[in-house]
């Protein structure tokens, strides 16, 4: 969970407005209750469009905002905030406030929201809940926020096996009263363990007084291990094109849905966190998280940045007399490089896309690299072709224009391999296979990309 956003206001009972001269509070009141009514205003109807207009307000007025909205609409607008946001909001309302809010939220929105409020507060305001919901959102606490369970809804409805189709839906209608708008139905035995999975349209269109079991067949069904990965279940999501996707403990048991719309938070974070990783800035990292913290995240990898630069330096260190004899080449030195490094970029951002959105076996893997290379030895043929016509015409030195195509050949190559490599490598290694990924590539490209050129032309000129 990213940091807090912002210094904790303690709410009372005027939701933490400092103490001030009448005059003052007054027009603060006032300022604020534009706000409230902007936000009721038929412009942010959608919970969306009030979280966007929230986001947008200090504090201490979306504190008094919300405490002035109807719960069930403060409970939505709450929900599509960001996580950070949310649970600063959360911690500055009144308890009595925050509880309000809290019970009218899914298991899952509430989750997301207290898992980052300090534990010490987030007990206080789990004590103002009914005990059944505070039980509830302690035990979904305990989950890993990043696997399965610690993204599922528990909302769900579930219907025995030896029912009919008639008391099932008699128990839908009466169990939607307090439960978001269901996909499917999910059919238990006596033990609870999952036994099959039917939507709404079959169930309906099912001739009245059919058993459930009947109706289910036989069923293949797809669900997912609690502890799973939320990456996973994304993919899993996806593949099978399901509005939802069952979570079962290991003896089967259902205890609760992943639905799409988690699942578009999931790759959006996953997306962003690789993006950030690929350049070594924190994973979680934002324009609201502290600077210090930011700095902290980011500066392990400037470092080993630098050493991979010194590399790259020494190398040219070694060729200044050939540089000494022949100006031009430092001129041309950094093209081969640039263009290599970028090679591998596209060849990196495929790679982490594709690892980030299926399961990648070790022989398709390693097919994927060949493509790559395949893919770097005919755009480096074609860039260094150009290359060597243009050298050759404006420096009329043909043995340079034949380094300069060479070298951009081989490191382009190299780099297209190394780029599809390197995530490969660092997943065999237990690491995140984005982590700083493009820091390693840019020190290859570099460092051999120097050394190629500037030996190709002792060799080929002096």
């Amino acid at each position: 969970m990213s940091p807090k956003t912002a210094p904790v206001v303690h709410s009372s009972s005027s939701a933490g407005t400092p103490s001030s001269k009448p005059g003052e509070q007054a027009d603060s009141a006032a300022h604020l209750a534009v706000g409230g009514e902007e936000l009721a205003g038929t412009d942010f109807s959608h919970p969306a469009d009030r979280a966007e207009h929230l986001g947008q307000l200090s504090l201490k007025e979306q504190v008094y905002v919300l405490k002035h909205l109807p719960a069930d609409e403060a409970a939505e607008a709450l929900a599509e905030l960001d996580s950070p946001v949310a649970s600063d909001v959360l911690e500055n309302l009144d308890a009595n406030d925050a509880a309000r809010i809290l019970a009218e939220m899914s298991p899952d929105d509430a989750v997301d929201v207290l898992d980052g409020v300090d534990e010490g507060h987030r007990d206080a305001l789990l004590s103002n809940l009914a005990p059944e919901e505070a039980l509830e959102l302690r035990a979904l606490l305990t989950f890993d926020p990043d696997t399965a369970a610690g993204v599922m809804n528990t909302e769900i409805i579930l219907i025995q096996a030896d029912m009919t189709v008639d008391e099932a839906i008699r128990q839908i209608r009466s169990d939607m009263e307090d439960m978001e708008m269901p996909y499917y139905v999910y059919v238990v035995d006596a033990m609870d363990i999952l036994v099959g999975v039917l939507s709404l349209r079959d169930l309906m269109l099912t001739r009245p007084g059919t058993h459930i079991q009947d109706v289910l067949g036989k069923q293949d069904l797809i669900t997912v291990v609690y502890d799973a990965d939320k990456a996973e279940v994304a993919r899993l999501l996806g593949h099978y094109n399901f509005l939802c996707l069952p979570v079962v403990d290991r003896e089967g048991h259902l205890m609760g849905v992943v639905t799409h719309d988690d699942v578009i938070d999931i790759l959006q974070d996953e997306a962003s966190a690789d993006m950030l990783g690929m350049v070594g800035a924190g994973q979680d990292e934002d324009v609201d998280t502290p600077w210090l913290q930011s700095v902290k995240l980011r500066l392990p990898w400037l470092v080993i940045n630098m050493l991979n630069s010194t590399v790259s330096a020494l190398i040219v260190y070694i060729f200044e007399g050939t540089i000494a004899q022949m100006a031009l080449l430092a001129v041309l030195m950094p093209m081969v490089a640039n263009q290599a490094g970028n090679t591998g970029q596209q060849a990196l951002a495929v790679m982490i896309r594709q690892l980030a959105t299926e399961r990648f076996d070790s022989r398709k893997a390693w097919t994927a690299v060949l493509r790559e290379g395949k893919i770097g030895l005919l755009t480096g043929l074609i860039v260094a072709l150009g290359a060597m016509c243009g050298v050759g015409l404006l420096t009329r030195n043909f043995q340079l224009a034949g380094v300069m195509g060479g070298a951009l050949l081989l490191d382009m190559v190299l780099g297209a391999v190394a780029g599809g490599s390197i995530p490969l490598i660092l997943r065999a290694l237990g690491r995140d296979p984005a982590q700083a990924s493009s820091i390693f590539l840019t020190a290859l490209t570099d460092g051999a990309g120097f050394f190629i050129f500037l030996g190709l032309a002792t060799l080929m000129l002096l």
